[in-house]
């Protein structure tokens, strides 16, 4: 046990943080989940076309109105703030590195949301987890005292961290509607706003810094807290890890999905390629339903079709913008499942997409398009199979 004392890992850990990390244990342990699942609740992915008609009706104020209540509900974010100042004594260093942090990450949102850029939410998010790590393990010196190397020149590791801050912003940003005309005014105001609520989410952490530091419990406090950081920046990592596994990871299945430019040929399918029934009894395609539906995608918007499908049904399928590349996902979810699971077909970007599907299970099935153009965009989308619609 001596032996381990004398370890760099443990030195950083002495009776008095052990005593106090027994007291605050449990409240940290009991509310962390609840923070980590609001944290992804708060700021959503999806959002319905009223609310994004709400927001273009109210112009920049509800965009920086958006970008302060994001800030202030992106835990991540405020976490990686609170270990910025938690360990700053002076005030001037605190508007140093805070101001060479906001730059980082007001560059990286204007620039990418202006020119369109884009990364996967999961990975950005994930890695911005990271970061929490990163700040927490170098407040507690710990590139000297475990790996035995020069602490990083923090200016510029907080700079580049607000490069990646900021490209996190830009894709919650760009999920939002965004007027044509008012693009550079819309990033703007949220860019404000996003400093704003940082500046709120700052005051209050100075003030509660303030009143404890003089107290000869902040020490093993700080510790305790770098301890908290670096679980709280792993769970969030781990968090955003699953969600892109799950929605974009290798392990999902693939329904039998037959890609054909001849719209509505399965003649050429045999048995053995996943048709649920004999080739003799194929169904009547003269008792098929069809339907022509139009869908708009506002700019920056996205939108979703789908249908309601038995196991084992046949849908034709047909859609085409007038020239204009979308993101798509043709995916399906079974009925009566309450976890979440979804199974994508195919995903990829293009103007048209035409195929057969044959259904695996029961439940709904369709697509998501996403339009990262600067114009609405039109879908013309013919379908004929055994389906029921679910506006039926």
């Amino acid at each position: 046990m001596q032996d381990k004392m004398n370890l760099p890992c443990f030195r950083v850990v002495d009776s008095s943080v052990m005593h106090i990390f027994k007291r605050l244990a449990l409240p940290v342990f009991l509310i962390l989940p609840a923070i980590i699942l609001f944290s992804g609740q708060a700021f959503g992915h999806g959002m319905s076309e009223a609310e994004k008609q709400s927001i273009l009706a109210g112009a920049n104020l509800q965009y920086l109105k958006l970008g302060a209540t994001h800030m202030l509900s992106g835990f991540d974010h405020l976490l990686f703030v609170f270990g910025i100042v938690f360990v700053l004594t002076k005030f001037r260093d605190i508007v140093k590195y805070i101001t060479v942090f906001t730059i980082g990450h007001s560059i990286t949102l204007i620039g990418a949301t202006f020119l369109g850029l884009q990364v996967n939410y999961f990975l950005i998010d994930a890695v911005i987890a990271l970061s929490v790590c990163y700040i927490a393990f170098a407040n507690m010196d710990g590139f000297k005292k475990i790996l035995g190397i020069a602490t990083p020149n923090m200016l510029a590791m907080i700079f580049s961290l607000g490069l990646i801050h900021g490209l996190g912003l830009s894709t919650r940003l760009q999920q939002l509607p965004l007027n044509k005309d008012q693009l550079l005014m819309n990033i703007l105001s949220f860019n404000v706003g996003v400093e704003l609520g940082q500046v709120a989410a700052l005051a209050l952490m100075l003030v509660l810094i303030a009143g404890f530091r003089k107290s000869h419990h902040f020490k093993p406090f700080s510790q305790i807290t770098n301890f908290f950081l670096i679980f709280a920046g792993g769970a969030l990592f781990l968090m955003q890890m699953h969600g892109y596994e799950h929605s974009f990871g290798g392990n999902q299945e693939t329904a039998s999905l037959s890609a054909s430019k001849k719209k509505g040929d399965i003649s050429s399918q045999s048995p053995n390629k996943g048709l649920p029934y004999p080739v003799a009894n194929k169904p009547d395609k003269k008792l098929w339903k069809q339907h022509v539906v139009k869908v708009t995608i506002p700019i920056n918007g996205d939108s979703e079709y789908k249908v309601l499908l038995a196991k084992g049904a046949v849908l034709d399928y047909d859609w085409k913008t007038a020239g204009t590349a979308l993101y798509f996902d043709f995916h399906g979810e079974p009925t009566g499942d309450k976890t979440g699971f979804f199974r994508s077909f195919k995903k990829s970007t293009a103007a048209a997409e035409s195929g057969t599907l044959v259904t695996e299970f029961a439940g709904t099935h369709g697509w998501y398009w996403k339009n990262k153009s600067l114009d609405p965009v039109t879908i013309t989308l013919k379908i004929m199979g055994e389906y029921k619609r679910l506006e039926e």
